[in-house]
């Protein structure tokens, strides 16, 4: 549920998780998944769909998405602009952004960009999941985009093997020397809280993460 408290602005949940009041009921459960779910697919693989201009950035006016969400599902004729902020504001995992009028989303495009994301402040290591299979000839060969038109790396160790548990139970992770890629001339950037972009990394940045290892570095705090 997104509810807004006049004190501590936005949240997710029955109650404002610093004052315990109940706050503005803005969107049930079952609403802030089904618009969810369309800002996912619109910002990220379809803007076209909505009849909406994405700019090179990926940014598109939110009047025009909220226009086009009340056009195509009218049961949504009470969206307004606070609502699409406090979808944001409140994502877990920091998938959008706005500015001014505009919003985009940060990370999982399917569609040709130009992010100009920030580069500033990245980890010494970062990680990526795969499988068994799939490890050794990355090893080899490098690591590049497949159905994204970007590599996505995990912050760490565990944010990967979470994101490698949608397509396998054992997911196999990669540590990514981001501090040597980085000294090589190549660019990462900052898409998320958790997610960062790469046009491709290179086998020579490769190695298999040692699972206690990797977690003892997280836990050092970055």
């Amino acid at each position: 549920m997104l509810r807004e408290c006049t004190a501590h602005g936005y949240f997710r949940g029955d109650v404002c998780p610093v004052c315990g009041e109940p706050g503005k009921f803005l969107m049930s459960d079952q609403e802030l998944e089904r618009i969810g779910r369309t800002m996912a697919g619109t910002l990220r693989h379809f803007p076209e769909k909505f009849d909406l201009h994405m700019d090179e950035q990926g940014f598109v006016p939110m009047r025009e998405f909220i226009f086009a969400i009340k056009k195509y599902n009218p049961r949504y004729h009470w969206l307004r602009p606070h609502h699409i902020i406090a979808l944001i504001e409140t994502d877990p995992k920091g998938r959008y952004q706005s500015s001014t009028d505009l919003i985009r989303a940060t990370y999982g495009h399917t569609i040709e960009l130009d992010l100009r994301l920030p580069t500033d402040n990245i980890p010494d290591h970062l990680y990526y999941p795969t499988t068994e299979e799939e490890a050794d000839i990355i090893l080899e060969t490098g690591l590049k985009p497949s159905d994204r038109k970007l590599v996505h790396l995990s912050k760490t160790y565990s944010d990967a093997f979470n994101a490698g548990r949608v397509r396998t139970d054992t997911p196999v992770i990669l540590e990514i020397d981001a501090r040597g890629a980085i000294g090589s001339g190549l660019e990462i950037q900052r898409a998320a809280r958790t997610v960062y972009l790469i046009a491709e990394v290179p086998a020579e940045f490769l190695s298999r993460a040692e699972e206690q290892e990797a977690m003892d570095e997280g836990s050092d705090g970055e």
